[in-house]
């Protein structure tokens, strides 16, 4: 079976380089753990951490941090749906908001359970994905401070989750001056900016963040240690906090050509064949993971240089080890990085063993 190691020593460097970046520039920050999709040996390991806030896109994983530790601060980082307004008062200290109608079911959800819920208000800064747009603020707010149990605490914005729209210091200025904008016109102290993600740290590392920004929300570069503005790995950081390793359970010299009539695959996809291989072959190995389980176009990166990913179809990879000789056999195992998606793809996959190495 396939399963997954997760590097608690190279977890742990990498998080306390982030945290002597985040106290150099006196700046907050929180742990998002969407990719580990609630396991509680993983969360437990980032609450180890000594993070004193989580963010999470789904409410059962922030229910499951309570239950590990109920001093940690949470937060549902994306617009609650009706369904689980109930869940996000009672596990969510925190939750990022875009539509004044669920702000007003929170209100009146935390009326119930007699508690405050804390509301940031997301800003749409260019990516089209979720926020107020900056003409529509002025309304917006005039409206939710007037709603009993909400404190409204700040604003917040996102980029590159969609459209790719990177950050920049006039972006983030802009976020920062709605701050101010709205302090100024409602008397109200908002002590959150939550404008930077792990594709804003690069910004950081110029000393191009303003210092408006006073808070970050970090998961990818935790884990993977990425520049995701060149798609480098940042100098000090590992990328290899996760590795998938894999069974061969066939391998094979097989023509490189398809042989028969050629269709699309269960996929979609239409296989182009170079004329360049007919009569070729190659030694092919098949692993015990499929498309059920990872996402492995660019996701997903052999440790080995000479082994390239073939193909894959819903419970089978196959790979081609032609270069590696004799190297791998029936029984072996196939190691790889990860990259977030391929490893967020892992994580969500119940046949796929969890380990803590």
């Amino acid at each position: 079976m396939a399963f997954i190691e997760f590097y608690r020593e190279k977890l742990q460097h990498n998080y306390q380089f982030l945290q002597e970046v985040f106290e150099e520039n006196e700046i907050d920050w929180s742990i998002v753990t969407k990719i580990l999709c609630g396991h509680p040996e993983y969360l437990q390991e980032v609450i180890n951490l000594g993070i004193k806030e989580v963010c999470d896109a789904r409410i059962s994983n922030l229910e499951t941090i309570k239950k590990l530790n109920p001093d940690i601060n949470t937060v549902y980082i994306k617009p609650p749906s009706k369904s689980i307004i109930r869940d996000v008062v009672k596990y969510a200290d925190l939750s990022f908001n875009t539509e004044f109608e669920t702000i007003q079911w929170l209100s009146d959800e935390a009326q119930k359970q007699n508690k405050e819920h804390k509301v940031a208000i997301m800003i749409e800064l260019g990516d089209l994905r979720e926020g107020v747009m900056g003409e529509d603020l002025i309304d917006f707010y005039a409206k939710v401070f007037q709603l009993p149990n909400i404190k409204i605490v700040g604003l917040g914005a996102n980029l590159n989750c969609l459209h790719g729209i990177m950050p920049s210091e006039d972006k983030l200025i802009q976020l920062s001056l709605y701050k101010q904008l709205i302090e100024t016109k409602f008397n109200q102290h908002m002590p959150v900016v939550s404008g930077g993600t792990s594709v804003v740290i690069p910004l950081l590392f110029k000393k191009q963040v303003p210092k408006g920004i006073n808070h970050f929300r970090v998961g990818e570069m935790l884990f993977f240690g990425n520049n995701l503005f060149t798609g480098d790995i940042v100098e000090g950081m590992h990328d290899d906090v996760f590795k998938l390793k894999a069974q061969i359970i066939e391998i094979t010299e097989k023509p490189k050509v398809p042989i028969g009539m050629m269709e699309e695959n269960p996929s979609g996809e239409m296989y182009e064949i170079n004329e360049e291989d007919y009569g070729k072959t190659s030694k092919r190995a098949i692993i015990d993971v499929g498309l059920l389980d990872v996402a492995q176009e660019g996701f997903l990166i052999p440790e080995d240089p000479k082994v390239e990913i073939a193909g894959a179809s819903s419970d089978m990879l196959v790979l081609d080890v032609n270069e590696v000789g004799d190297e791998y056999h029936v029984g072996d195992y196939v190691s790889f990085k990860l990259k977030y998606m391929g490893a967020l793809r892992v994580f969500n996959s119940e046949y796929v063993d969890k380990k803590i190495i």
